[in-house]
């Protein structure tokens, strides 16, 4: 039985925002039919399904992506039909097989920086792609200093394709249990990676279409090589999945940086404000960031409202690496305090997950449900970034038709169970019995084993409010990065005394002189 069944019609109060939540050239780029359309739940499920998608191809897989890293193993397990288990060797194994087939392969430049922590990325390229004259690899800089090309996009033969938040990189796979120290995401430099929740949107028809037109766009920027489009693709939706929503109208929204005489363009913001100013009963949230100042102002003035929507937003207990835990985890905590301030009605809860051992599951998914009219599914997440400095790429279905709009409450309470380690059958009797998603959160909440923690406000220091404030690491606009940088770098400059420029001069030469002395002795050589 679902809230809706039990008298709980998401539809009947409320709102601010009248009319269609998706329209083109405001809240998304293009609005395109989907024959099917299907929410991917965590990388064990997504890497499976893409892999059988993609050894039907016949014509062409384009991969656009932040990083790609051809170690990883799509499937842990051998999966009996002759292809190997690792990316870079399953796309030369399904090129070989297929001599009608290319592969075009985008990939953010700076990711390049990132991968060579790893090692061994760009060899296996080196070695066995550039030998496939059907497999193409490029590196996308088209994009403001600072800027990253965030989206994760994969387009097969033009009737399928897949957009969220998940990257084709290390770390990523997992499955919906979550379990501790699972050796099935043993990376391949050896150790195993933790807990990790994301989510991807997966579409056909015409849909599948647009969002190749979008993938031909960003190749085209980036090589300035124009690829064409394919046509007489045959039906390639996998067998093992069976879609959420049949035959509904997906908008597909944009965040692109103003860059080299482009203008910017902000639908996924436009989406969020007019989505959050929709919401009659509840809006749902799965981010990996809570920094976006816009976005978090548009959900106090819902707050603040005496019958306005309860907001449940799941991320991460932290973020991830120093820099970004000081300027955007310092974010969330000075957003976190404000909206609770605002929240005289308590219709607010923030909550992290934890595996069966109370570890936490790191959060990469972008998942907004609005009531049970809108489900969107993408790379942005709730930062200044997302909204108008790096490239991103979202997908919405907005329903209303009544079969629909129970498919969209089953997305979101079937998120939920696995969050607190129930059936979803459990959350949506919870949300009947409670009259609201919120309270049936707070009912199945448990103190042991898997479940749902709430998120503690933490106190923030001066300077670290300073930091966040800067937007130095989480800029609205590729004008803003660099004044705010050239800002910051002044202040820090002038506040250091030239006593601790003189140190940092003499450490400086010191770490050179040592790193000299030990390439002379040997010690400097991989």
């Amino acid at each position: 039985m679902t809230g809706k069944a039990a008298g709980i019609s998401e539809g009947n109060a409320g709102g601010t925002e009248a009319g269609p939540l998706l329209r083109p050239g405001d809240t998304c780029w293009r609005i395109a039919r989907a024959d099917r359309f299907a929410v991917i739940v965590d990388a064990a499920d997504y890497f499976a399904i893409a892999r059988e998608a993609m050894l039907r191809a016949e014509q062409s897989i384009l991969l656009i992506g932040w990083d790609f890293d051809l170690r990883i193993k799509l499937v842990p397990d051998a999966c009996g039909d002759g292809a190997p288990q690792e990316l870079g060797n399953f796309l030369c194994h399904i090129v070989r097989c297929n001599p009608n087939l290319r592969i075009w392969i985008l990939k953010w430049d700076m990711a390049v920086f990132y991968s060579s922590f790893r090692g061994g990325v760009l060899g296996l390229f080196a070695r066995q792609l550039t030998s496939l004259r059907r497999i193409r690899l490029r590196f996308d800089s088209a994009h403001p200093w600072t800027a990253a090309h965030h989206q994760k996009i994969v387009v097969i033969d033009d009737v399928l394709a897949f957009c969220g938040g998940i990257d084709m990189t290390t770390n990523r796979w997992d499955s919906r249990d979550h379990l501790p120290e699972d050796e099935r995401r043993r990376r391949p430099d050896g150790g195993i990676s933790g807990p990790w929740h994301d989510a991807t949107a997966m579409v056909d028809g015409e849909a599948a279409r647009a969002l190749g037109d979008l993938a031909r766009e960003r190749w085209l920027r980036a090589t300035g090589r124009r690829l064409r489009p394919v046509t007489g693709g045959r039906d390639l939706w996998p067998g093992s999945r069976a879609p959420n929503l049949r035959d509904v109208d997906v908008g597909i929204a944009r965040t692109m940086p103003a860059h080299d005489g482009r203008p910017e363009i902000r639908e996924i913001e436009q989406l969020y404000i007019a989505a959050i100013r929709a919401a009659r009963r509840t809006i749902y949230l799965e981010s990996q960031y809570f920094a976006s100042s816009r976005i978090c102002e548009e959900i106090i003035a819902r707050l603040r409202e005496d019958d306005g929507p309860e907001v449940i937003v799941i991320n991460p207990l932290e973020t991830e690496g120093w820099l970004e835990e000081t300027t955007m985890g310092t974010a969330r905590d000075m957003r976190l305090r404000a909206i609770t301030e605002n929240d005289a009605h308590g219709r607010f809860g923030m909550f992290y997950p934890v595996n069966v051992e109370g570890e936490p599951i790191y959060v990469h998914a972008k998942v907004l449900v609005i009531d049970d009219r809108l489900v969107r599914v993408g790379s942005s997440n709730i930062n200044n970034r997302s909204m108008g400095f790096d490239s991103e790429c979202d997908v919405a279905a907005e329903v209303q038709d009544e079969e629909d709009r129970r498919a969209i409450t089953a997305i979101r309470d079937d998120l939920l169970a696995e969050h607190l380690g129930v059936e979803r059958e459990a959350v949506t009797e919870a949300v009947a019995r409670e009259g609201s998603v919120l309270a049936a959160v707070c009912a199945l909440l448990r103190p042991e084993g898997r479940s749902l923690r709430p998120i503690p406000i933490r106190e923030v220091s001066e300077p670290a409010e300073a930091l966040a404030d800067s937007q130095l690491a989480d800029p609205e606009r590729a004008a803003h990065a660099e004044r705010r940088a050239a800002h910051f770098a002044k202040r820090v400059a002038l506040s250091v005394p030239p006593s601790a420029w003189a140190a940092l001069a003499a450490t400086g030469i010191g770490l050179f002189a040592w790193t000299r002395w030990r390439r002379r002795q040997g010690g400097g050589r991989r």
